[in-house]
């Protein structure tokens, strides 16, 4: 049994639990902080963080308009648009005419901003599957669970298919 099993469940030990869980999602996104300054520097020196978020939703997308991504980031659309502007002055995206709505237009990479991405993500590359190496493979579907349980404010379910 773990110290944490070992334990009463009182008010007082639950609070002591989710303040060291709180320390640790702390480090956790200092770590991601530090990788995504890292990647948007080598995407183009100087880039933001904020930006390399914008150019790698707009990857993983594929194709978006403005209004979408501003909505997913849950970001101002001027400040979007603005950084769109500096991603699409790059080199790094491209817009294309929406065919569902000529108002608008549809975000991507080019194949330069492809390019960059791939490069930029290389020296992080396999890192998560290298820290996982050891664990189970029952932990690390117990981790997926309890982190979605959490992201979505359910309660974890005893599967994956919870």
């Amino acid at each position: 049994m773990s110290d944490a099993e070992n334990t009463t469940d009182t008010p007082e030990a639950r609070a002591e639990a989710v303040r060291a869980l709180e320390a640790e999602f702390g480090e956790l996104i200092t770590h991601f902080r530090r990788v995504i300054t890292e990647n948007a520097n080598r995407v183009s020196p100087g880039l933001l963080p904020g930006a390399y978020k914008i150019f790698t939703t707009i990857a993983r997308c594929e194709r978006v308009t403005v209004s979408t991504l501003s909505e997913r980031m849950l970001m101002d659309k001027g400040q979007v648009s603005r950084t769109v502007r500096e991603l699409e002055d790059l080199g790094l995206i491209e817009r294309t005419a929406d065919p569902a709505d000529g108002r608008s237009s549809l975000l991507e990479l080019t194949p330069l901003g492809t390019e960059r991405l791939s490069a930029a993500r290389l020296p992080q590359e396999g890192l998560l599957l290298r820290t996982l190496e050891q664990w189970s493979l029952t932990d690390i579907g117990n981790l997926t669970r309890l982190l979605h349980a959490l992201g979505s404010g359910g309660t974890p379910g005893s599967s994956a298919a919870d």
